[in-house]
């Protein structure tokens, strides 16, 4: 009897100990974080410029400057803490980073795991090409020669608004494109923004975007429940985008001005 007691306790015990792991972290408040005086942000650190490492191996790009803004207004230490594609909801779901600005997409299936903030980033496919060349939409198309990547985002793209008898060229990569871009073998290219960036680089004052192909809005992301917290991250992209400061910030790294979101 006593033994049966004593698995009956210890089954109890484990059970506690399964449900308190299982419960939901602490919804802090903005003033939680600020008397705790540091806020632990989750990133990218394989997805440059958004999130890359710099010469000192620490974390830095697009998104690392968005969260040290974040933490300078708040008035708060920042610890950025690398985390990965597969990894990143879950470190953030167990407490152990208290806001994610991780490039992460916002999606319905996402939406059902995480608090989303007004989108403070996006990843954009553009038609990029010469400045002198005027392209201002999917009819401007038709007479030009545009290069995309084989069976890439921006392939699908374009194929869907190019009007019919437009000339795409599709080649192994974005490396190939961009060479084929700048030897003049197209016209124009379907690409992504960073690799816009890096051929602004190479030939400043050259190229440009000329329409964006598609857009996908990222995303600040909270734990669920966290509303006071979430009107509080609102409010500071709401005042930094309309003050210029995140613009700043994409320019910066992306060479280009940060696309209109919703």
């Amino acid at each position: 009897m006593q033994d049966l007691s004593r698995r009956a306790f210890a089954a109890l015990g484990l059970a506690a100990t399964v449900a308190l792991a299982a419960a939901p972290a602490f919804a802090q408040t903005p003033g939680d974080l600020k008397k705790k005086g540091e806020i632990n942000v989750g990133l990218l650190v394989d997805f440059p410029p958004y999130g890359t490492t710099n010469a000192q191996n620490q974390p830095d790009g697009y998104d690392a400057d968005v969260a040290r803004l974040l933490g300078k207004d708040w008035g708060v230490k920042v610890n950025l803490v690398p985390v990965t594609g597969p990894n990143r909801i879950p470190y953030l779901l167990t407490g152990k980073v208290d806001l994610l600005v991780a490039s992460l997409a916002v999606t319905p299936e996402r939406a059902k795991q995480v608090q989303f903030s007004k989108p403070y980033s996006a990843a954009s496919i553009v038609l990029y090409g010469p400045t002198k060349v005027a392209i201002k939409g999917p009819n401007d198309l038709k007479p030009l020669k545009i290069g995309v990547a084989r069976a890439s985002t921006q392939d699908v793209a374009l194929t869907q608004i190019a009007p019919q008898g437009t000339e795409i060229r599709r080649f192994d990569d974005d490396a190939s494109a961009m060479q084929a871009l700048i030897s003049g073998q197209v016209d124009a290219i379907g690409c992504a923004t960073t690799v816009a960036a890096e051929i602004s680089k190479r030939e400043p004052g050259r190229y440009e975007p000329k329409f964006i192909l598609k857009q996908q809005d990222m995303a600040i992301a909270l734990r669920p429940g966290q509303d006071a917290l979430l009107k509080a991250v609102n409010d500071f992209v709401a005042k930094n985008t309309a003050n210029g400061e995140l613009n700043k910030l994409y320019h910066k790294w992306l060479a280009t001005d940060l696309p209109k979101m919703q």
